[in-house]
């Protein structure tokens, strides 16, 4: 990829994010597969959740990988990356017992890290100056992804049942294929040679990581909440798996639109108010979700996807905004931190639920996400950087 080129490249774009959606079509099933996995081996909520802390915990190695990604190019990594944790993910359902599924979790988190960090790099170098559009279509890819996901888990398990799944891991292997063609001939590297040091990474951006690390602690109890127990929410209240498929489909899709409308308008409105709006219009609409009837659960789904998701490109745009110089080591940082912050707390909503019930884990995870706001009024109004003066 060039750099010469300061317009937004929708072209590029569009081969990155749809590598996304590739590969999160597949995380994205340890959700629906969360009720069959409890049942087949026995288990309490509390080690369900210890499965995502699993999934997470190669995150650890984000900065590391930041770190390479800023010197060399790793296309053949994120090439393999879609067709791997399909692989993975797939096998689920053979495992014979709870340890084979830690370790396909673990190899699957390896293969997501790697995709996850080098992607949003990407992103930024091809969408110059409209970085929260492009940073939208990156999370588009991902939100899209996790609508289509929960649908082909659940058809696949009825359709072949769980253990024998398996066959679901032809998509994502025919994706790394196609990305190999598409991008055989590009460097997904920087092109130049920055000194990615962790201290002085930190040091240019601990001003922004330290409240986004607030807002990411408060908003990873809804999001645990909704994207990882959402399935098992519903079938626990007497639904069907594929009710509990549909929800998080419904959720997911909807997401997609507020991921779009969120780094969009966080150009023009400026990052803080989209925070601003989102978080506690979220918090209300999930505490109206745990109390809706019946038919009114899909509609209330729809704007508190929305909301819910809103705020994710915004966060990845400021990281971007401020490490221009060392993108991949600042990415590096915010998603190792994310996601290890996103495994430890559905470990706690999962023992909420042991403890309080799994209704009740909701509702003190919207009380919790009110939390956020304040820690938006940390971060700072404005900023001057080289592609001009932006508000955050």
């Amino acid at each position: 990829m060039e750099d010469s080129n300061s317009d937004f490249q929708l072209k590029k774009v569009l081969v990155v994010s749809g590598g996304h959606c590739a590969h999160d079509i597949y995380s994205s099933f340890l959700s629906p597969f969360l009720p069959l996995i409890i049942e087949k081996f026995g288990i309490t909520m509390t080690l369900a959740g210890l499965l995502t802390f699993f999934f997470r915990f190669p995150s650890f190695f984000s900065p590391l990988l930041g770190i390479i990604s800023d010197r060399i190019n790793l296309r053949h990594l994120a090439v393999i990356a879609p067709g791997l944790t399909a692989v993975m993910m797939s096998l689920l359902g053979m495992a014979p017992r709870y340890g084979i599924a830690v370790i396909l979790l673990l190899i699957a988190g390896i293969s997501a890290t790697l995709f996850h960090v080098l992607g949003p790099v990407m992103i930024a170098r091809v969408s110059r100056n409209d970085l929260g559009k492009g940073m939208s279509y990156w999370m588009i890819g991902g939100e899209f992804s996790r609508t289509i996901g929960p649908l082909l888990a659940v058809w696949a398990v009825s359709a072949w049942t769980f253990e024998g799944s398996y066959p679901i891991m032809i998509f994502g292997i025919l994706a790394s294929i196609l990305l190999h063609v598409s991008l055989k001939d590009t460097n997904l590297s920087s092109g130049k040679r920055y000194d990615s040091n962790l201290k002085k990474t930190w040091k240019s951006i601990n001003h922004i990581m330290i409240p986004l690390t607030g807002i990411m602690l408060s908003c990873a109890f809804m999001n645990a909440s909704l994207v990882m127990f959402l399935p098992t929410y519903m079938v626990t209240a007497g639904k069907s798996l594929w009710f509990g498929g549909l929800s998080l489909a419904v959720l997911e899709f909807s997401g997609t639109l507020g991921i779009y409308f969120g780094g969009t308008l966080s150009d023009r409105v400026g990052r803080r108010t989209v925070f601003l709006v989102s978080l506690p219009t979220a918090s209300l609409l999930l505490i109206l979700f745990v109390y809706a009837p019946d038919w009114l659960i899909l509609p209330l789904l729809i704007p508190l996807g929305c909301m819910l998701f809103a705020i994710a490109p915004v966060k990845l745009a400021i990281v971007q905004d401020y490490a221009q110089n060392n993108r991949g080591m600042a990415n590096g940082l915010y998603m190792g931190i994310s996601f290890l912050i996103s495994a430890g707390i559905t470990v706690a909503v999962g023992w909420l639920a042991d403890l309080v019930g799994i209704k009740n884990a909701f509702l003190i995870s919207a009380f919790l996400a009110f939390a956020g706001v304040f820690f938006v009024f940390l971060l700072p109004e404005s900023q001057n950087i080289k592609r001009g003066n932006q508000s955050i």
